[in-house]
């Protein structure tokens, strides 16, 4: 007979590395009840009022935890229809929805019913809920695999995951797993509130450290500054460079970096796989295509204005000098007479910039263009250069705790799914 292989992840806690601890595999209904939600008609108004019990739809899978839901049917539209209550501390799974909704999982922190597009998994006292979790949540792309039918109109039911195999070790080990992984999963969401707070926060002072329309005084000012400022064009207090088209038989793999268009992300240089290079020689050449320090660049070619992401005139400003070269269809200004180049930067973020680039944008929407000359006749506000220097400094380290928090978020996620690559099977 055969030996059996014994089978355990990567990576395991002190104390479940013995050989005879291995885990087993297990199909997902012989250690759950599995529970597919109903919803009650849409044309019987006594169904949903008075609103009286929860009521989750899949497209509200779109958080690891269910504390709430938007919408509530009333008693009657729960006794009269396929509704059935879903326990708490069940792990709910998308059945079908659009786009990627479908296998997306989460907990449910409260009693609630769901709509048909969500099936209730109630653990037994065999597999713990939180490890259960982390393990449909590892195997999101599985799960969409093996969905019925296809791509665009296939979803899992009950059948599919009541034979879905699952693995697992000893009810102590998977408390273990699922408490580590809930805990970085709590850190995540902690680090993500911080993030959405500090863009609200900046945001909000963008609307008040700026004169708003027709006003000549910010509404909010730091002390002793009380002079009304004053209006001009955006050509009238910088100096500009427009990039240099270099050649595509010049480039590299190594050397010094070409920033494109595509380089730039919403606010900062982005690293790309596909980078080009220059040598040493053509970057001595072109030495006033450098891309320096508090600089702003500013793309000429872009979608309409509306797309944010990619749209043409959105600034970035450097944050440190790397020795990067400006490539064609980019402009690099920086403020001349000593007009605080940050304090240009952070008006250049108001909604009423890019309303602006969207009256003077040409092309259509895959290609759109601005002139120069059009950018010049931008109008912004100028104060003291003491003034503006506070408002730049303020602003620059607003961004720099945004971006602390968002680098230990991306090192978390990481570090997730790391765990989740070597702690299961």
């Amino acid at each position: 007979m055969a030996k059996e292989e014994k089978k355990a992840p990567k990576l395991r806690f002190n104390g479940y590395t013995n050989d005879w601890e291995h885990w087993e595999q297990v199909k997902l209904g012989d250690v759950a009840e599995i529970t597919p939600g109903g919803t009650p008609s849409k044309n019987i108004s006594d169904y949903w009022y008075p609103k009286e019990i929860p009521w989750l739809s899949s497209g509200e899978i779109n958080k690891e935890i269910i504390f709430s839901t938007n919408d509530m049917i009333s008693k009657k539209g729960f006794n009269n229809s396929s509704a059935k209550w879903i326990n708490q501390n069940s792990v709910l799974i998308a059945l079908a929805g659009q786009g990627k909704t479908r296998g997306k999982v989460a907990i449910n922190r409260i009693p609630l019913t769901t709509n048909q597009s969500i099936a209730g998994i109630d653990p037994s006292d065999e597999i713990y809920y939180k490890f259960l979790y982390h393990q449909l949540t590892k195997d999101y792309l599985k799960l969409r695999l093996i969905s019925s039918g296809d791509g665009s109109r296939g979803g899992l039911n009950k059948k599919l995951l009541n034979d879905y195999a699952v693995n697992l070790s000893g009810i102590d080990e998977q408390h273990k797993i699922g408490v580590l992984l809930s805990h970085i999963d709590n850190t995540l969401q902690l680090h993500e509130r911080k993030c959405e707070e500090l863009a609200l926060i900046k945001k909000a002072l963008l609307q008040k450290l700026f004169p708003k329309k027709d006003e000549f005084k910010p509404e909010v000012r730091y002390k002793n500054f009380s002079d009304a400022w004053e209006q001009r064009k955006l050509g009238e207090v910088t100096e500009y460079i427009k990039g240099f088209a270099f050649k595509s038989k010049d480039y590299k793999k190594s050397g010094h970096r070409i920033i494109r268009v595509s380089d730039l992300g919403k606010d900062s240089i982005i690293n790309n796989n596909d980078s080009i290079f220059v040598t040493d020689e053509i970057s001595k050449q072109q030495n006033k295509y450098k891309i320096n320090k508090n600089e702003i660049i500013i793309t000429t070619v872009g979608s309409k204005a509306e797309l944010k992401e990619s749209a043409v005139g959105r600034p970035i400003i450097v944050r440190n000098s790397l020795g990067y070269l400006l490539n064609q269809n980019l402009v690099k200004i920086h403020g001349k007479n000593n007009k605080d180049s940050r304090f240009i930067y952070y008006q250049l973020l108001q909604p009423r910039y890019s309303q602006y680039i969207a009256t003077i944008q040409r092309g259509n929407a895959n290609q759109a263009n601005i002139a120069i000359s059009d950018l010049w006749n931008y109008r912004i506000f100028i104060t003291k250069h003491n003034e503006q220097q506070k408002i730049g400094n303020f602003f620059q380290q607003l961004d720099f705790l945004t971006t602390l928090h968002q680098r230990k978020l991306e090192k978390l996620k990481q570090l997730k799914k790391f765990l989740l690559q070597n702690m299961f099977i």
